[in-house]
């Protein structure tokens, strides 16, 4: 029997790995980043109280473009880290949700650094 790889279930055990070694606090809160095949989405989350501070994802109303593409991240990136200074927040924990750093998520964490934040 043959069995198919999913890559879905890989990337939840890296996802997991990373997890264990990273966490938000009030100070420094954790910039988690998932992506579709259409769209993709970033939060700020605080771990300690289990609080969303901020978020950002190509499906918002003032969103213009594609999300599925590296134009798209670059923009999330950048409204991420504007709405993050808005609530006074500057520095973070780049969580990459288990995905390569390459492609949409690495844009988008340039377009979040380009802006002001720092991790």
């Amino acid at each position: 029997m043959v069995k198919k790889f999913d890559s879905n279930k890989a990337r939840l055990k890296r996802h997991r790995r990373v997890r264990y070694k990273i966490s938000g606090t009030p100070e420094c809160p954790r910039l988690n980043v998932f992506r579709s095949s259409k769209h993709i989405y970033a939060q700020i989350i605080d771990d300690v109280n289990g609080v969303t501070l901020a978020s950002a994802s190509s499906m918002d109303k003032n969103f213009e473009g594609s999300g599925g593409n590296i134009e798209g991240a670059r923009k999330v990136g950048e409204m991420i880290a504007k709405n993050a200074a808005a609530k006074g927040i500057t520095e973070v924990v780049f969580d990459r949700g288990g995905y390569l750093y390459h492609g949409r998520v690495k844009e988008l964490a340039e377009g979040a650094r380009a802006n002001g934040l720092q991790f």
